[in-house]
């Protein structure tokens, strides 16, 4: 049975919390015991700074790397590219480089496919994988969603970026379709939330009515907090920087939550 799963953290519309959500569910599922590498997919690099390493011009090997030796069917040297964080994650980095791949995966050979082998050899170090999408729906989001076994959706609960989800499922489902028929919802997380105010709670129950049926929606939401923030000038996460906060607590149980679905899942597999 496959033991790593590939999550795709996608959302087209920026300032979702999508890196947030990466950086904490993953250190979450470290200090569960879990292997994790993150892999930053964007060319903005947020999730690389928020983890500490700011001045990310300045790095040598990124995921361009990845791509580049993919593209050009070499093995991939992860030794010389991968970073390791103090709270037990592994880090695929990025920086602007990595801009110059969307026009030139362009006129690539299967180009969709170019993160998914350029990873294919270092799954099996890690139980999870996951992959910080850049704020559009190029063809390098496009590759973290056809490298991935599962689609997390981070939503906040807003007009626009509960809008903005129907275009992000109907590509998942195009590449389900012409593509990857396993690909699966890892589910539907609420972040940036404000539940004192009605707009956060009508836009919650339409998302559930929308897209719940097919969908998981998670229990776990993720409150906007400042200290989020202020942990990213650190490049520590939120448990380390503030770990009685209502938001550490939220990613905490929002870790929880992941982790019981996912064995859940597991069982029925093996049934």
């Amino acid at each position: 049975m496959q033991k790593c799963k590939v999550i795709a953290v996608a959302n087209q519309k920026g300032g979702v919390g999508k890196t947030t959500t990466t950086e904490h569910l993953g250190i979450g599922l470290a200090k569960a015991g879990k292997k994790v590498l993150l892999i930053d997919l964007d060319p903005q690099a947020n999730l690389t700074a928020c983890l500490g390493w700011q001045n990310v011009d300045a790095l040598d090997h990124t995921v361009s790397d990845v791509i580049e030796s993919s593209i050009r069917k070499e093995s991939v040297k992860f030794d010389d590219i991968i970073l390791h964080h103090d709270e037990g994650v592994d880090l695929i980095p990025s920086n602007i480089s990595l801009s110059e791949y969307e026009p030139r995966l362009a006129g690539v050979f299967m180009r969709e496919k170019i993160l998914a082998n350029g990873i294919e050899a270092i799954k099996d170090d890690y139980d999870f994988v996951l992959i910080d999408c850049s704020p559009t729906l190029g063809i390098l989001t496009i590759n973290a969603i056809v490298a991935a076994d599962e689609i997390l959706i981070p939503v906040q609960p807003q007009y626009l970026p509960a809008i903005g989800m129907t275009q992000l499922v109907r590509t998942i489902e195009e590449v389900r379709t012409n593509m990857k028929p396993d690909l699966k919802y890892s589910g539907i997380v609420f972040t940036l939330v404000n539940m004192q105010t009605n707009i956060a709670k009508d836009t919650i129950e339409s998302v559930k009515e929308t897209f719940g049926k097919h969908i998981k929606v998670y229990e776990s939401y993720i409150p906007i907090a400042t200290k989020v923030s202020e942990s990213a000038i650190h490049g520590k996460s939120i448990y380390d920087f503030s770990s009685d906060s209502k938001a550490s607590k939220a990613y905490e149980e929002l870790t929880k939550e992941f982790l019981k679905d996912h064995r859940e899942k597991k069982k029925d597999m093996e049934r």
